[in-house]
């Protein structure tokens, strides 16, 4: 490789180090504080390389990567929003009595397996960056041990992860068979030659597009996401909902263009039936939930099936509102996890709605921060959420993809109940009469993980269904002041709602800024 791939490819490298220094240092002494520096310290370096392999692109290093401003914004956001994390999970963890430093060289490799993606070329690339992030996952949310729903949760993941897999792969090599390469450039010019694919090639592009559908958790592939989000800490969920998704999302975009699938009426069908479908039912399930870890689940379901409607739309406008939707969806998930994270830790989530009764009256920032990101999530005007979907919206209209329009409209009205629900019983009083669907969980569902309809086991947080401890607040809500919250968390925290507050005011430059760095490549 030549001094100028290198130089492209800095930020992955940077990212890759990172890990292996932090892995050094834990085993040399173990230091929760010097292990979270280390792992900062270079997913900032690794952003802030972004502007040295800027200088490099567009470039092709390899056969496998490929650095030009599509990848490189996504690269951005993806290692940006693991800072993040890295920065909430500090506090979060210092509640954790062994096995701390660990979780920090995982979550830099998870990243750096969807930056990898990120800048796929070739389907080797991707499902190796596939593969790092699903390995990496896999460990993190098993990382508590002790609990038994971390471990049914890991093991759902696995198995899941192993299914969608084994899919991408067998399809991965009937496309090898019909084609003879896996280039997504090489493959898209043997599909845009006119030439219809055979039955193989066919068979291969569906095997492909469901073990996508799995990694995505779209309908109906999205079963494993709610018990997932709820038996994985908070980060890790949080990281599942941003970093993981973006990192198969995003080559899927690249992936397609080539293949002309807005030009070919069964594709662009397919993925229309799964954005109205993911809009619905990930609106309409979480409508029935108390769990907040299970609600953003099927929030997040609902808008992957949004951000499909600027994919299906296609060309400049359809990714440059795709990019938009990304930043705010980044911003507000982490801003959502990021208030459920300062309330957990010590081995306690703050994870049913009724938790939150009163909030705004036991701490009012905290509070405020929630009410931005649950604003910007129902997409309620003058909010960051609402120009994303605004755009995505226009999208659509522009491209004439009507269907996936009007349910997007409609699935953003059905959404607004459950993200105000959440609002009312923040603001409700404490000692008020709580609704029952917010008082405690709903009845159990097949499949849902143990905790999830049933009364709370020992070590549930106060007032899911037990008498609140000592020091515990009116109506069962735990104080903010807990393991959960550090100087670090609180700052990316108010940095995240400044720029929700900021996309709400002020969306145009972002906006033209990401359609001269990527709708040019569409």
């Amino acid at each position: 490789m030549s001094r100028a791939d290198l130089l492209a490819i800095l930020p992955l490298l940077i990212a890759a180090g990172t890990s292996l220094v932090a892995l050094t240092a834990i085993a040399v002494r173990r230091s929760h504080r010097a292990t979270f520096l280390i792992t900062l310290a270079g997913l900032a370096a690794a952003v802030g390389s972004l502007a040295v392999a800027g200088n490099e692109a567009p470039r092709q290093v390899s056969p496998l990567l490929v650095l030009d401003s599509y990848s490189l914004f996504y690269t951005g956001l993806i290692l940006a929003a693991a800072a993040v994390l890295v920065l909430f999970s500090y506090g979060y963890m210092q509640g954790q009595k062994e096995r701390r430093e660990e979780f920090y060289p995982l979550l830099c490799l998870a990243a750096l397996g969807a930056a990898v993606m990120s800048a796929a070329s070739h389907f080797v690339s991707f499902f190796l960056g596939l593969e790092l992030l699903s390995v990496s996952l896999f460990a993190l949310i098993a990382f508590q041990h002790t609990e038994l729903t971390a471990i049914e949760a890991a093991v759902k993941y696995l198995l899941m992860a192993g299914v969608s897999s084994a899919f991408l792969i067998f399809g991965l090599a009937l496309i090898y068979a019909e084609y003879g390469t896996l280039g997504l450039a090489a493959l898209g010019g043997e599909l845009a030659s006119g030439a219809a694919p055979g039955l193989i090639g066919y068979a291969g592009l569906g095997m492909i597009l469901v073990g996508l559908g799995f990694k995505l958790a779209v309908v109906p592939f999205h079963m494993w996401a709610p018990d997932v989000f709820q038996g994985a800490t908070a980060p890790v969920a949080a990281l599942i909902a941003t970093v993981s998704k973006a990192g198969v999302f995003v080559p899927l975009m690249r992936f397609v263009q080539p293949l002309d699938a807005h030009g070919r009426s069964g594709l662009l069908l397919a993925f229309t039936l799964i954005a109205v479908a993911s809009m619905g039912f990930g609106n309409l399930l979480a409508l029935l939930q108390a769990n907040l870890k299970r609600l953003l689940a099927y929030s997040s379901i609902a808008h992957f099936g949004y951000l499909l409607v600027a994919f299906i739309a296609g060309g400049p406008g359809g990714a440059t509102a795709a990019g938009f939707y990304f930043v705010t969806y980044f911003a507000t998930t982490l801003a959502a996890f990021g208030v459920l994270i300062v309330l957990s830790g010590g081995g306690l989530e703050a994870d049913l709605i009724a938790d939150y009764r009163g909030l705004a009256w036991r701490s009012p920032w905290l509070a405020g921060a929630l009410t931005v990101a649950l604003l910007s999530l129902a997409g309620i005007p003058i909010s960051a959420g609402f120009f994303a979907k605004l755009f995505v919206l226009g999208a659509g209209v522009e491209a004439r993809r009507s269907l996936a329009s009007i349910a997007l409209v409609i699935a953003s009205a059905i959404g607004l109940y459950y993200y105000l629900r959440i609002l009312v019983t923040v603001f409700r009083r404490p000692g008020a009469e709580e609704p029952a669907e917010a008082a405690g969980r709903p009845p159990a569902q097949a499949g849902s993980l143990p905790g999830a309809g049933r009364p709370p086991e020992a070590g549930s947080l106060p007032g899911a269904g037990r008498p609140p401890e000592a020091g515990s607040l009116p109506g069962g809500a735990r104080p903010p002041a807990q393991a959960g919250r550090s100087i670090a968390g609180g700052a990316a925290l108010a940095v995240l709602t400044l720029i929700l507050l900021a996309l709400g005011v002020f969306p145009g430059p972002l906006f033209e800024a990401i359609r001269r760095w990527i709708g040019g490549l569409f």
